[in-house]
């Protein structure tokens, strides 16, 4: 009787080769931290397959000079192979400038250097450069589109030599999120234990079928974002597919956790290294990225009154209130203190904190959100066109802490 088989796992798609980095500069740019961190990786791998025992080397850009990029280049007692990571290459000092520029232009032919840049308009024109220089390649890692995840999910599964179906890609979104890594890690699970097969929606649905938590992190990184919509948009799917309502609360509770914690940290030690304040913060260094855009949004009062909303919405849908989900529409639709108070005002309300009255803008889009909380409840909502009619309607809405008092205000 012959033994029974195990999968084999199925063997990713070769990387660089050694002669493709060695003796150049790969240039990385984007805001995709898991795709930047994957181009470095598949760096250093193809450098250990040349040489198991070549030398890792990091530096950041605020910190590289003339001298200290020679020190990382030199080749140690061991080995003459080196891989040198420079990151933050935004922050490069402009005296350093001319120096890197001169080392791009002419690599030593036992070193990779691999420089990182994490997007945006800082220190472009030393990209500008740098992409200019024959031994440079740039690799880019732009954000995705939300149309692009099912792509990127197949482009996994081909890359492990696996087949899947769209519908299936589609499925493993749904189902996981758009983190890129546990995307990533799905499709390698789902591509070891089905080497042999077509991977479709049922594969999908076993496997991941029941990941509702990460609905719920989709729902409260939407509402930490101010992207009330979104949120709720987010929510209504996440609890018409089975997600609980106290997972969607936890979420919400980790992310005001993690903000705080991120505050609070940037205000001990200014110009910390992400990866120190990953640790400082507890959590995974490419989450940092995404605290900070959220943190930028909230004043410390705000926060707090945020994280007692929270506290209420948990402590509701435990069974202090009667309808769980109603409850979780209000505390995504209505913040109970604004973030970071502006005296100008703001692109995406058109409202200012000064100002007593409320513009037309405001009231078609405080109309707008009521009609989609309308809608997502199935509530036929009676609107007129007229100014009076909409501010009306809108008035109850408007949180009290905004200082706002409208013209129309029944």
């Amino acid at each position: 009787m012959a033994a029974a088989r195990t999968p084999a796992r199925p063997a990713r798609q070769a990387g660089p080769a050694p002669g493709d980095v060695l003796g150049h500069v790969t240039l990385v740019t984007g805001k995709e931290e898991f795709l930047r961190e994957r181009t470095v990786g598949a760096v250093r791998a193809a450098v250990r397959s040349h040489d198991g025992e070549a030398e890792m080397a990091e530096a950041v850009g605020a910190d590289l000079t003339l001298g200290s990029l020679g020190e990382l280049s030199a080749p140690s007692l061991f080995s003459s192979t080196r891989c040198v990571v420079v990151r933050e290459l935004e922050h490069l000092p402009e005296e350093s400038v001319n120096a890197l520029l001169g080392y791009a232009g002419a690599p030593a032919e036992d070193v990779a250097l691999v420089l990182v840049h994490s997007g945006g308009p800082k220190g472009s024109g030393v990209l500008t450069k740098l992409r200019k220089l024959g031994p440079v390649t740039e690799v880019k890692t732009e954000e995705l589109k939300p149309s692009e995840f099912p792509q990127f999910v197949a482009a996994e599964a081909r890359m492990l030599g696996a087949r899947m179906d769209p519908s299936a890609a589609n499925a493993l979104v749904q189902a996981v999120g758009h983190d890129l890594r546990a995307l990533a890690a799905a499709v390698d699970q789902l591509a070891h234990d089905f080497p042999d097969e077509a991977l479709g929606e049922e594969r999908v649905a076993q496997y991941f079928g029941g990941r509702a938590e990460a609905k719920s992190f989709v729902v409260a990184d939407a509402a930490f974002y101010g992207k009330r919509l979104e949120a709720l948009e987010e929510l209504r799917w996440a609890l018409d597919n089975g997600t609980a309502s106290v997972l969607v609360t936890s979420a919400f509770a980790g992310s005001a956790r993690g903000i705080a914690r991120f505050k609070a940290a940037t205000s001990r030690g200014r110009g910390m290294r992400d990866a120190d304040l990953a640790r400082e913060v507890g959590v995974p260094p490419w989450k940092i990225r995404t605290l900070r855009d959220q943190a930028k949004g909230w004043s410390d009062d705000g926060l707090v009154a945020a994280i007692r909303a929270v506290s209420q919405a948990d402590a509701d849908v435990k069974g202090a209130a009667s309808d769980a989900s109603y409850t979780l529409v209000q505390a995504v639709a209505h913040d109970p203190v604004p973030p970071v108070p502006t005296p100008v005002i703001s692109a995406s309300t058109g409202l200012s904190t000064k100002s007593p009255r409320i513009s037309l803008a405001v009231v078609r889009t405080w109309t707008c959100q009521l009609l989609s909380l309308s809608n997502w409840l199935g509530i036929q909502a009676p609107l007129s066109c007229s100014t009076n009619s909409c501010a009306r309607l809108i008035a109850p809405f408007i949180p009290p802490s905004l200082g706002v008092r409208s013209n129309f205000a029944p």
